[in-house]
């Protein structure tokens, strides 16, 4: 394991930025050799997105060749709702940069059924080759994704109900009303993320969707 301090939240963002851009141009992806990137929300990865899309934008980088894998995502919250993942990672990245629709991997909230769903994202991941690279963010309580500290190690995707610490932490994207946050998601395991071939994990002190 390598821990690397950086001075503020600025320079993780840029360094993270910087580090999948290295990996992904020495992969050398083309259209049958995609590179597997797993990708967080929160406001920490933020800023790495919007390098990403401006080094996109000066010609250093491509996605064209990319598939991506989220985290995480709510139950029963429409797609276009702003607190949705769908919605952040759409209006932050993706509609920036040149990568396929078809390459993108979020997991569906609102599919009929949600424990199908979480082991067809299982499929999906293995039929992929893997992830190569999983860029994860982390809460102030260590929690991954929707893992809650405690969680399995050998855990895979999966349905999980939200802690009330976590329903009463997230209500500040529901208009402070905790009745308004979901109150499940589906989640990838921790054994889903170690099962990378390589894992990043940043934190920034910042508050969420700051």
């Amino acid at each position: 394991m390598r821990l690397i301090i950086l001075d503020d939240v600025s320079n993780v963002a840029e360094w993270s930025a910087r580090y999948v851009l290295k990996k992904i141009t020495d992969f050398k992806p083309g259209p049958d050799n995609y590179f597997v990137l797993g990708l967080p929300t929160g406001g920490t990865p933020l800023g790495m997105y919007k390098k990403l899309i401006e080094y996109h934008q000066q010609g250093k980088i491509s996605f064209k060749y990319v598939k991506t894998f989220n985290m995480d995502e709510y139950v029963a919250l429409p797609r276009d709702h702003p607190e949705s993942y769908h919605y952040y990672m759409w209006h932050n990245f993706f509609s920036h940069i040149d990568i396929q629709p078809e390459n993108v991997h979020i997991l569906d909230g609102n599919a009929p059924d949600l424990h199908a769903e979480c082991v067809q994202y299982e499929k999906d991941i293995k039929e992929a080759g893997g992830i190569h690279l999983f860029v994860g963010g982390i809460g102030p309580d260590g929690h991954i994704a929707f893992n809650e500290p405690g969680s399995s190690l050998a855990s895979r995707t999966r349905l999980k109900t939200l802690a009330q610490e976590t329903l009463e932490a997230n209500a500040r994207f529901f208009d402070n009303d905790i009745k308004k946050v979901p109150k499940e998601a589906l989640t990838v395991g921790v054994g889903t993320v170690m099962d990378a071939q390589e894992v990043r994990i940043c934190y920034g002190f910042v508050d969420s969707y700051k």
